[in-house]
């Protein structure tokens, strides 16, 4: 029996060519990065054919959580010192970012109920730099009245701004007070309620998430949005809005996959496509692997599969991953933290993001600490970009540093069948790369992936 499935055959096969797997798909795969991972788990839950291929012998692609062995030999840094612990304690995200606890990911998860194969606990702190020091980001009107970040009457201002986001339904005019935040824009919004540039800059840099300042002359009502899932997650949880993966973001993409795999799909690692073949509608109708060949009816992917013309470059990503033997200073002792360094207060343009985990999420040995700085880059030296970030870690015992270029698909895929995800920001956090995500869904499906679940029903202890 065996032997004849190896041997089926096709009319579409070339001479001398064999069918890869099981020959024809609904859809082909390309790298088993948290975004295709999710992907093929939504398509085959929706009945597809999927055949899932990766270059490496290991899930995750680009955002893969690697024992030390590995990292050590991924960076060429010979072999790992014997005091800094054993290689199975260690799960080092090659690009790390937490999950916003009550945000888009979160409800991917539990609709696919993919929580069911992971473990989550919250990151203890969130914090902004501001003015050289580290502080403390508030959420809830009584920590704002306590928080160092403004003067007493601005906390004043900045309380009613966070009661009037709270109470805010974009169904119930009621709330809107008179405000039409589909066409106000997000600065004059700060401005109606007198808050000062420099608020401004931590509440949407720290809070909403964005990246640079082009959302202040743009209607408010997204970035409202996007404050309430934060100040909504961290009510949720307590000290901080972010939740991570005990073991590293690798067992993400795995759980996806193992998703896919109960429905049905084929998993191919270690294996890489030398050609995906087109018709001659400029169609994407298969792919090539040495001589075995596979059909389907559109192929997905990251960029790093498809030729040059089908991408374009967006710029370029530093990312330093440091091993230190003490918690970040001035976070309080914490087991793990984000920092937000808005970009104009080190005179950039782009926000660095610094990021810290330990053994309390069984990503390092005990008594070793992870800190990880990364930003889009604006000049042509990786190290003079993340110093600020590096800057408030102290003793840094090692330190690797990549930078990476990163890509978007120069077409929506729906004339040449071939779906292509955009790299991942430099943000610590996925809130960008989530919008991607159901973008890339709903080019391949046509409609919008329903994300009307209730975040709060993870069935964990956090």
């Amino acid at each position: 029996m065996a032997e004849e499935q190896e041997k089926k055959t096709f009319d579409w096969l070339p001479e001398g060519m064999e069918a890869l797997a099981d020959g024809e798909y609904d859809a082909i795969i390309m790298g088993t990065g948290l975004k295709e991972c999710v992907i093929s788990g939504l398509l085959s839950v929706q009945g597809m054919r999927v055949l899932h291929m990766d270059r490496n012998d290991y899930y995750g692609a680009d955002c893969a959580s690697l024992n030390l062995t590995n990292l050590y030999k991924k960076f060429n840094a010979g072999n790992p010192p014997d005091n800094i612990g054993s290689n199975r304690d260690f799960n080092v995200d090659l690009i790390p970012k937490f999950i916003m606890a009550c945000g888009n990911l979160t409800k991917m998860l539990l609709h696919t109920k993919v929580t069911r194969y992971l473990e989550f606990k919250s990151i203890e702190g969130s914090f902004v730099y501001k003015g050289g020091k580290i502080l403390k980001v508030p959420a809830t009107p009584e920590e704002a009245l306590k928080s160092p970040l403004m003067g007493l009457f601005e906390k004043r201002r900045f309380r009613n701004f966070l009661l009037y986001v709270d109470a805010y339904d974009e169904k119930n005019p009621e709330t809107h007070k008179g405000r039409d935040l589909t066409v106000m824009t997000m600065k004059q919004l700060y401005e109606e309620f007198g808050l000062v540039p420099d608020t401004h800059q931590f509440i949407s840099h720290a809070m909403c998430l964005q990246l640079d300042e082009a959302h202040m002359n743009q209607p408010a009502l997204t970035t409202v949005k996007e404050l309430q899932t934060y100040c909504y997650s961290l009510s949720r949880y307590g000290t901080s809005p972010y939740i991570y993966p005990v073991y590293g973001l690798g067992g993400l993409p795995e759980g996806f996959s193992r998703l896919c795999a109960i429905h049905g799909g084929t998993f191919m690692l270690n294996r890489d496509v030398d050609e995906i073949q087109y018709n001659d509608k400029g169609e994407a109708i298969g792919v090539r692997s040495g001589n075995e060949m596979a059909r389907a009816k559109f192929v997905v992917g990251d960029p790093s599969y498809f030729p040059k013309e089908k991408v374009r470059a967006t710029g370029q990503i530093v990312r330093c991953i440091c091993f230190l033997n003490h918690p970040i200073p001035n976070c309080g002792d914490l087991e793990s933290a984000q920092i937000i360094i808005p970009g104009p207060q080190v005179g950039r343009k782009n926000d660095i993001f610094v990021c810290s985990l330990s053994n309390s999420h069984q990503v390092t040995a005990q008594g070793v600490y992870i800190a990880i700085v990364s930003t889009k880059m604006e000049g042509d030296n990786p190290d003079k970009e993340v110093v600020p970030g590096l800057a408030l870690l102290g003793h840094i015992m090692q330190r690797f540093t990549t930078v990476a270029t990163t890509y978007e698909p120069v077409g929506d895929g729906n004339s040449d069948k071939s779906y292509i995800s955009s790299s991942f920001d430099a943000s610590s956090h996925f809130e960008g790369d989530v919008d991607d995500l159901l973008s890339l869904y709903k080019r391949i499906t046509g409609k919008d992936l329903d994300m009307n679940i209730n975040a709060d029903s993870v069935e964990a202890d956090y």
